[in-house]
């Protein structure tokens, strides 16, 4: 079963990139819509400026009224004015937020698509390193805390510059010293808002990494239900999930203290300045030094002050979660696979490739012992069986073969050629390969038969489907080949399953057949039909067949018996009865208890 332990070390967490090669992965999506970002920063900027023209329209009324000079249409007008700056501020606040909001969203769907792009260029190692639960964290919670910093983070931060820097001038304007003495908190909230960062940065990185537990948990959860109800483990399951939703949310709680802190102490430093205002101020006022016009614009810019000042707080959580989330993003678009390629040349197919490997030894790890050790073989045209022990390295052949993992260079040769001079594609443009565990997608049947070929017509998917002996039971289906098998074909069985995917194979009609176990579900008699419909459809190409069924085996044209990740013998049945011990247990344990059993009867 499929699962993850709550307990499960995590892992190392990578160093974190320089600010610079971070930038780098938004600079594309900045440069491409830097018109939007032009246009709507630049209603941001007149929304602030006007809205610090309204202080000024309200002191020369408060100075009107105080000195009664103002007439009741002067008023009135002023009264206006203000409506009409309203409006033009909501107006431009729509604006604004269409374009640089909108524009994070463009953003995350680019980095989306990167992310996406480059996993389906990874090598299997990498998938191996990677839990589904990770990747899909990244693609979810990080892009999420990227999109954020890009979209409202960046919005608060030129907001709050902007708004700062204007609304400092218009109060020296008003009154140095009273400005000076209000900005005098200013030192403090921004020593604590950095010493803050360092452990906002670490503990968002926490709530990361558990997101991605509790992510892989609850998929491979969901994805072996089945077995899941067949051992009564509902309740454990729930205890495991409760025990990593724990650690979650006393991660977030670590993160919510540090934002906790953040905003009352801006907010605080900004009623500081207040205080002192009304303290300073007033005295001003009173002693005729300031107009009470010019105390009331300068308490309304004071206020607008109190905004930048709490949104510094505010920022430094958002760009530092960007931040976090967007260096591992980074780490994950920077890794590399495993498995070297080179572009692709052109090079036309092969009609009839072949496989020959010479001493071939592979290792999944350095620290592991050979799944393979030292392999000369020479794979040409035909039918050739693999078998062995469980153990015994044929799957781990199978996806050498496909070109799963990386091997030295000389070792396998293709058409005559290293596969490692030889593109990826190019080679697995050659190869239907149907692995152990089928894999099949929540769609139609035949959706799933033309997955490597969408352009077949129909003709030729049912044509597959009678090749893999599984026609008449799709047409039994309640749509036929419409049907909707469900996530992974659970709506059928695992013999259906197998022959989807070995249709799905000989639709692609390559050089090379490659059957990892691919009919390991299927009953003797579906076997033989399936083998005959591969005699007829693959005269003159290579198919191999991976099996431990001595009478498939027996139908080969050559069969190849590996143990401990060694070639222990190779040839036709007959040879290998008397020259293979191993092939001949194999043999007796199959074949002799059926020939008592009909004496018997």
């Amino acid at each position: 079963m499929e699962t993850t332990s709550p307990d499960r070390p995590e892992p190392a967490r990578p160093n974190p990139a320089g600010l610079a090669q971070l930038l780098e992965l938004l600079r594309p999506s900045f440069t491409r819509h830097r018109l939007r970002l032009t246009a709507g920063l630049t209603a941001l900027i007149v929304v602030d400026f006007l809205q610090l023209v309204i202080p000024r329209i309200i002191k020369h009324g408060v100075d009107g009224l105080a000195a009664r000079t103002i007439s009741r249409t002067d008023l009135l007008l002023l009264a206006a004015l203000v409506i009409l700056i309203a409006i033009a501020v909501a107006g431009l606040r729509f604006v604004w937020r269409y374009l640089i909001i909108g524009f994070s969203r463009l953003l995350e769907e680019a980095l989306r698509n990167r992310i996406f792009s480059h996993l389906l260029r990874m090598d299997a190692p990498f998938f191996e390193r990677h839990t589904p639960g990770d990747l899909m964290a990244h693609s979810s919670n990080d892009l999420a805390a990227v999109q954020m910093a890009c979209g409202m983070g960046m919005v608060a931060a030129a907001d709050a510059l902007v708004m700062s820097v204007a609304t400092i001038v218009f109060m020296l304007h008003i009154h140095v010293q009273l400005t000076l003495l209000a900005l005098l908190p200013m030192p403090f909230l921004a020593w604590f808002t950095r010493s803050l960062a360092g452990r906002l940065h670490h503990r968002f990185t926490t709530v990361q990494e558990q997101f991605s537990l509790l992510t892989e948990f609850s998929r491979s959860t969901v994805v072996s239900i089945r077995l899941i109800k067949a051992y009564t483990m509902e309740k454990f399951q729930a205890a495991q999930l409760d025990r990593l939703g724990r650690k979650y949310v006393k991660s977030n709680i670590a993160v919510a203290f540090i934002q906790g802190l953040i905003s009352p102490i801006a907010t605080l430093a900004g009623n500081l300045g207040m205080l002192i205002i009304l303290l300073v101020g007033g005295r001003l006022v009173i002693a005729e030094v300031l107009t009470m016009g010019d105390f009331v614009a300068f308490i309304s810019y004071l206020a607008m002050l109190v905004w930048p000042m709490m949104a510094i707080g505010w920022v430094a959580n958002i760009v530092q979660r960007g931040l976090t989330s967007l260096n591992r993003i980074h780490h994950l678009l920077t890794s590399q696979a495993a498995l070297p390629d080179i572009a692709d040349s052109g090079e036309p197919p092969l009609a009839q490739p072949s496989f020959i490997l010479r001493g071939l030894t592979f290792r999944y790890a350095p620290d592991m012992p050979p799944a393979l050790g030292d392999i000369d073989l020479e794979i040409g045209p035909g039918i050739h069986g693999i078998t062995g022990r469980t153990g015994s390295g044929k799957s781990t052949l199978c996806r050498l073969l496909a070109r799963l993992y990386p091997v030295p260079d000389g070792r396998i040769l293709f058409g005559g050629r290293d596969v490692n001079s030889l593109p990826l594609a190019f080679i697995r443009s050659h190869i239907a390969y149907v692995g152990q565990e089928p894999v099949l997608f929540s769609d139609t049947v035949a959706a799933n038969i033309a997955l490597g070929r969408p352009e077949a017509s129909q003709e030729e998917i049912i044509e597959a489907a009678r090749s893999a002996a599984i026609d008449d039971e799709i047409r039994e289906l309640p749509d036929g080949y419409a049907t909707l098998i469900g996530e992974r074909g659970v709506k059928l069985s695992g013999g259906q399953r197998q022959r989807l995917a070995l249709a799905r194979a000989l639709l692609c009609n390559r050089p090379v057949l490659v059957i990892d176990d691919g009919l390991s579900a299927v009953d003797v008699a579906t076997e033989h039909e399936v083998f005959a419909g591969l005699r007829q459809r693959f005269a003159g190409k290579t198919v191999l067949i991976v099996s431990n069924r001595i009478k498939m085996l027996s139908l080969t044209d050559r069969i190849v018996v590996l143990d401990e990740g060694r070639i222990v013998c190779a040839g036709g049945h007959d040879e290998l009865l008397a020259a293979s011990s191993l092939y001949r247990s194999m043999y007796d344990k199959q074949m002799r208890p059926q020939a008592g059993e009909g004496a018997a009867g």
